[in-house]
């Protein structure tokens, strides 16, 4: 078993935290919508650089380390998210004569769960070391900026009025973050360390979905003259953390 009360706070401060960004991001564009749809992309960009290279540099070594069974778990939670993913798109988008206020519905709830997950990696990472949870906190962190973005417009964008729409953003895409958190640390300080490196090692897989499969083709689709150095600027400040610990 692992002993690792003290960094619980550590994963509620962070969860706590990226309640907050996504709660800018929503606020962001409801106030400066121009704006924020202008540089979502750079945030996208960022965020996808960091999370790919914590996944493959520092999440999946540590998960090793942990447990043999580590690959396979990185590959579920990449397949995993893709077949929600793959969900989602389905219903959303090869059933035409669906309401677009359900539409709005559908994404909205996408969201959320992948945000209570979010949660739930946090508990998982900061559960194996203080570096760890700060390494995989700051892409995902980073990555909710643009997600709280994406929600508020697509609920926008499905019919929902401005108010409501705020509402069911903020309570999809930032309340369940902590939620995920503080649903979960308890168990996750409880488990030994062979599961405790499967779990991380299906939060890799998941995190680096979330980079390359979900936010870099963000910026291929809006290709703007800065993307690919601030992609590198992401990838740079990963690489920089994770060398400076070892």
């Amino acid at each position: 078993m692992m002993n690792t009360a003290p960094l619980i706070p550590f994963a509620l401060w962070a969860s706590l935290l990226a309640g907050l960004v996504t709660t800018a991001g929503v606020l962001t564009v409801r106030n400066f919508g121009d704006w924020g749809r202008h540089n979502a992309v750079y945030f996208a960009c960022f965020a996808a650089g960091i999370l790919i290279a914590v996944s493959f540099l520092h999440l999946m070594p540590k998960s090793i380390t942990l447990s043999g069974q580590s690959p396979m778990f990185m590959l579920t939670g990449y397949l995993l998210m893709h077949f929600f993913n793959r969900f989602l798109t389905t219903q959303v988008c090869d059933k035409p004569a669906t309401a677009d206020y359900a539409i709005g519905l559908v994404a909205m709830l996408g969201i959320g769960f992948h945000s209570f997950v979010d949660g739930v990696m946090y508990s998982v990472t900061f559960t194996v070391s203080f570096f760890t949870g700060v390494v995989s906190a700051t892409g995902m962190v980073l990555h909710e900026f643009p997600e709280g973005i994406i929600t508020y417009v697509l609920l926008l964008r499905g019919g929902i009025g401005e108010r409501r729409a705020l509402r069911l953003a903020l309570l999809s895409a930032a309340a369940t973050t902590p939620l995920g958190t503080l649903l979960s640390y308890n168990w996750i300080n409880r488990i030994g360390t062979s599961l405790l490196g499967d779990l991380m090692a299906c939060s890799a897989g998941a995190l680096f979905y979330v980079g390359a499969t979900h936010l870099l083709p963000m910026a291929e689709r809006e290709p703007r003259r800065f993307s690919l150095i601030v992609l590198g600027a992401g990838v740079t400040t990963a690489l920089g953390i994770t060398m400076s610990a070892h």
